[in-house]
């Protein structure tokens, strides 16, 4: 488990923005702390997931975070709420059509702070 001190250290070494204020936004939260760790650390350490295994490992109707990017290899067919870092343009089509909420992990930590019903793949 990583100190808050050492998130702060690496997020200085990030140039994208919006990495920046996901990571700041989830290290001040308990619930989503795991979240922080894991998009402070090196790129090749994030969680990318393609839509054929989050449906394999997911129920119908979850909530799931990816802290990575979420990719569009693998059909769907269960529909869900996906959150992540970051989606593939064809991701977005495919979970569009077969009726899955896509949200972003920032937008999610200012609706539930709480991590509630939220399950997050590592």
């Amino acid at each position: 488990m990583k100190s808050k001190t050492l998130i702060k250290k690496q997020i200085e070494r990030k140039t994208n923005t919006e990495l920046i204020k996901t990571i700041i936004a989830a290290k001040k939260y308990q619930a989503w702390f795991n979240v922080a760790e894991i998009l402070s650390g090196p790129r090749r350490k994030r969680v990318n997931l393609n839509i054929g295994e989050i449906g394999e490992k997911v129920k119908e109707g979850e909530k799931v975070v990816v802290p990575g990017k979420v990719l569009s290899q693998g059909e769907i067919t269960k529909k869900m709420k996906i959150i992540a870092f970051n989606f593939s343009e064809k991701t977005k089509d495919k979970l569009l059509k077969s009726r899955c909420e896509i949200l972003s992990i920032l937008d999610e930590i200012k609706k539930n702070p709480e991590a509630k019903g939220v399950k997050i793949l590592k």
